[in-house]
């Protein structure tokens, strides 16, 4: 978990520089960003694995970008905004889940088990949680402020909706459809191994 977080840090201090980043980055540190589970149970629902899935979405992000648009990606979607999207898109969930215990049977014996809760305090949204979190320390781009909103893409509430609105993020700012294509494969290929 301690590797992770200083790979985390090390992507942060390198690519992230605009101002606010530093108080970001001491807000991070701050909570449970860092030990925070990804969810409840879908993946990455272990001490420190909202940082992992974080790092894993970086990465299948930043190779999304350059295979889409080639060796001179930067020209379009810059290092800082990669790093930005990939590592931040999730800060949500930062103060959402607790620790709890359960009861459940195992071999015909009930026995207390541990498992993670949902214990929102700042009930936002998912996207547009994080977004505001980000506004909160530095100014977004539109263009990160939108993909990160819809980064859940039809798991967001919002689009079971019909809304035409994620078709148009989507479509206008192709970095969108990026991330979500990241943050699924982060969640489905590389958390599911």
């Amino acid at each position: 978990m301690e590797n992770h977080k200083t790979e985390f840090l090390k992507l942060f201090d390198e690519h992230i520089k605009r101002e606010g980043s530093k108080d970001l980055r001491e807000y991070l540190c701050k909570t449970d960003f860092f030990t925070a589970p990804a969810s409840t149970k879908y993946h990455s629902a272990f001490e420190g694995g909202l940082c992992l899935h974080s790092l894993k979405t970086y990465y299948r992000l930043k190779k999304l970008v350059e295979q889409e648009r080639g060796e001179n990606y930067t020209k379009q979607t810059g290092d800082e905004t990669i790093a930005i999207l990939g590592l931040l898109h999730d800060v949500c969930k930062i103060e959402c889940y607790k620790s709890d215990l359960r009861n459940v049977k195992q071999n015909g014996v009930w026995v207390q088990a541990p498992y993670y809760s949902v214990d929102e305090k700042l009930p936002y949204g998912h996207g547009e949680k994080s977004v505001y979190i980000i506004n909160g320390f530095m100014r977004l781009t539109r263009e990160e402020a939108i993909a990160i909103n819809w980064h859940m893409g039809g798991f967001d509430n919002r689009a079971h909706g019909f809304s035409a609105a994620i078709s148009a993020a989507y479509e206008k700012f192709p970095v969108a459809l990026l991330l979500h294509l990241a943050d699924m494969q982060a969640t489905y290929i590389d958390e599911n191994i």
